[in-house]
């Protein structure tokens, strides 16, 4: 394939980073600066849940019906501008998702030329809701490339939603690694919109304003380099930070592989350009694996959770009443639920000025196969507690009969088992061909540590010094951890290791934890297998996709140099 457009830069933004992102992002990008392509990242674990259960109602569904309220204001601008859109936001049913555009266009008195990728999804197993493979970018390349103003898909990875514009924009073949691993990492710092301009950042800094941080865009060079920036005037910033923290947001090991191309996390570099400006360069890329990963999401089972809330004064002695009290009643029930699990939250404070304040919650959270195991034998045990436990009872909510929960499952299929499927804006299907060349994946050899920096220490958050970010992967979650400057990798890579990791958590004491060093990014990735059970749909924990893991981390305390204090 030869580049349409020469070797000028491909200007990506986003406007999506879920199902229920900001919904007037959309225009906000189509008119605050020019843009080549503005894609919209719809899809996750749960999305797929939420998805195969709206297509149970009605067959006609599976789509992020969002996506088509925000064209339906905004396909005038992108029609105006020469904007391409491309977005996941096709699910379970991206063909009914192009018809709609179409239909919408034709309603609204905007011509567009529509195409939609399809293929990704399996033969149900036995009990499974949705089973979908992770496509790559080259059905995209395929309908841009035939003209299709918007492109709509099903499952494909989040970054293929920027290496496919790009490998159409400048004409890559399928095994030129090195840039198409670059497109990988724009990919992965746009897919989760305002992430990458200070959303959810680490570092809180007052002198900056981030109450409204605009999406960010990359400009993606011929060689696979990018700039990570923003449209100018918009909120929240863009420095190696809030690259850093993107980048190592739910990966794993520092080769991150993907259908199209393996790019080593561990090549990457990022250099300040400017305000608002961060070059991503130097990214390797290595043939794809042998195998599609590929996600399935089933019914687990049925969930049910009471908060009882605590005031004032003998917070643990309340607790053990009502605990005792309901298992007491769980005994005489005709069969316990399988699960089964209290947790006691100290929000409380002493000599408190409001109600709130001086309230602590104890949570119970049952999970059973059989719906009848949660349900009244769960809530009648708690309603009739109302008048005869602990002083001031009362719940959050009034018990209910429990309801249904997912679990989510990646397994890996054979490519050829799976048919990549390019529906061009003429009804044509062009069938998408798989990387001839593969590789397996192998761990990374262990990268060389700095010097270790020795001196007096002082007792003090690791946040004082680190910043993190963490998330999920199915049952499994990511811890990443990072620093600004030199002398304080020199600090984290020797201080942190896995044994402190599980001493500073100890919920992740007794789980598999891997530590992979990334020094380009003077950073460590920890990856904690199994602390979110079955996924985040089946809600094990009070943070189901551990978000907020890295911040607990970073307010544990630890042993810091006094010199980077």
């Amino acid at each position: 394939m030869t580049s349409p457009h020469g070797r000028r830069p491909l200007r990506i933004g986003n406007a999506s980073g879920f199902y229920g992102d900001r919904f007037d992002a959309m225009r906000e990008m189509l008119t605050g600066g020019e843009l080549d392509v503005l894609t919209g990242d719809y899809l996750a674990e749960l999305t797929m849940l939420i998805l195969g259960r709206d297509r149970l109602k009605d067959p006609r569904l599976g789509y992020a019906k969002t996506f088509l309220r925000q064209l339906e204001e905004n396909l005038g601008h992108a029609q105006e501008r020469g904007v391409r859109i491309v977005a996941n936001a096709g699910g379970l049913n991206p063909g009914a998702l192009a018809d709609a555009v179409r239909e919408l266009a034709g309603r609204v008195g905007v011509p567009v030329r529509v195409a939609h990728v399809e293929g990704d999804s399996l033969p149900l197993p036995q009990g499974a809701l949705t089973a979908n493979a992770y496509l790559g970018g080259g059905g995209i390349a395929q309908c841009l490339g035939a003209g299709a103003d918007v492109v709509v898909t099903g499952r494909v990875t989040d970054a293929a939603l920027v290496t496919g514009p790009a490998a159409w924009w400048f004409g890559w073949g399928p095994e030129e690694y090195d840039r198409l691993a670059g497109a990988v990492a724009a990919g992965h710092v746009l897919e989760c919109g305002t992430q990458a301009t200070a959303g959810n950042y680490a570092f809180l800094d007052e002198r900056r304003d981030v109450r409204h941080p605009g999406f960010p865009l990359a400009e993606i060079h011929s060689d696979g380099s990018s700039v990570i920036t923003k449209h100018q005037g918009t909120g929240g910033y863009v420095d190696t930070g809030t690259v850093t923290a993107q980048l190592l947001y739910e990966t794993g090991a520092p080769r991150y592989a993907g259908p199209d191309v393996t790019a080593r996390l561990d090549t990457v570099r990022l250099t300040q350009e400017g305000p608002d400006r961060v070059r991503i360069s130097g990214v390797r890329g290595e043939a794809p694996p042998p195998t599609l990963k590929a996600g399935l999401t089933r019914v687990g089972g049925w969930r049910n959770e009471i908060g009882f809330v605590l005031t004032g004064l003998d917070i643990e002695a309340k607790a053990a009443l009502v605990r005792a009290q309901v298992e007491e009643a769980l005994s005489a029930a005709k069969r316990r639920p399988a699960e089964v699990r209290w947790e006691l939250v100290r929000t409380d404070r002493p000599d408190a000025d409001t109600q709130e304040r001086a309230s602590a919650l104890l949570r119970l959270v049952v999970r059973d196969p059989d719906p009848a195991n949660v349900g009244r034998v769960i809530s009648g045990a708690a309603i009739e507690l109302a008048l005869g436990s602990y002083p001031g009872f009362h719940v959050t909510a009034p018990p209910g009969k429990g309801a249904p929960y997912g679990v989510f499952e990646t397994v890996y299929v054979d490519p050829e088992d799976v048919e990549h499927v390019a529906v061009l804006p003429g009804g044509e299907r062009v069938k998408v061909r798989h990387p001839v060349r593969t590789r397996a994946l192998e761990p990374v050899s262990s990268a060389e540590l700095p010097p270790a920096l020795t001196g007096p220490t002082r007792r003090a958050p690791l946040g004082a010094v680190a910043g993190a970010r963490s998330g999920d992967k199915g049952g499994d979650a990511n811890v990443g951890v990072w620093v600004r400057s030199d002398e304080e990798w020199r600090w984290l890579a020797h201080a942190l290791t896995v044994d402190r990791f599980r001493a500073l958590l100890p919920e992740t004491a007794p789980l598999p934890v891997t530590r992979h060093v990334l020094p380009n990014l003077r950073a460590l990735n920890f990856v904690v297998e199994g602390l979110l059970g079955e996924g985040v749909a089946s809600q094990s924990r009070f943070d189901p996709q551990a978000k907020a893991l890295g911040e607990w981390l970073r307010s544990r305390h630890i042993d810091i140099p006094e010199v980077l204090l």
